[in-house]
């Protein structure tokens, strides 16, 4: 069985993040949505202690209701390294999305590190759709600060769950 296994913070997740998920569901038997906590302090010295908008189980949740509809995709959360957690799911690859060269850049420099702590961890970049080539988490979290539309960024479920 092949499996993808797709990581990030998902502070929410949006509907870039689907369509990237979706993408990977067509091409593995099983994807596994990896909410984490990036607690970078445990690793590097000075590193920003990041915060999030959403705590990890407000994360899985939002996540869990923005996949619903895709039937090979299952979400779960780890903290930790992403290479342990890698061996633990029995990973294929891990599927990152790209909506640009900043991404791809940034991306390679993990994906490098991965593969150097896991010869296993390979990285499969998959481009975004350009619907939603400007989307981001931090947009997300921006709009909804100012209390503006987010239906164009959000899956409907994780909307009506974020602002009940």
């Amino acid at each position: 069985m092949s499996r993808a296994i797709i990581p990030g913070s998902f502070d929410p997740m949006t509907l870039g993040h689907k369509q990237v998920i979706a993408a990977a569901a067509e091409i593995f038997d099983e994807v596994v949505v990896l909410v984490m906590h990036n607690d970078m302090t445990k690793y590097v010295k000075d590193a920003k202690v990041k915060e999030y908008a959403f705590d990890t189980d407000a994360r899985v949740h939002i996540a869990r209701l923005t996949c619903a509809d895709i039937p090979n995709v299952r979400v779960e959360t780890r903290g930790g390294l992403l290479i342990d957690a890698f061996d633990e799911f029995e990973g294929s690859a891990i599927v990152k999305g790209i909506r640009n060269e900043q991404d791809f850049a940034y991306e390679q420099i993990h994906a490098a590190w991965n593969l150097a702590h896991n010869p296993r961890a390979h990285t499969l970049y998959l481009p975004a759709d350009p619907a939603y080539a400007h989307v981001s988490s931090t947009l997300a979290r921006e709009r909804l600060a100012k209390g503006e539309d987010l239906s164009d960024i959000l899956a409907p479920e994780a909307l009506a769950w974020i602002i009940r």
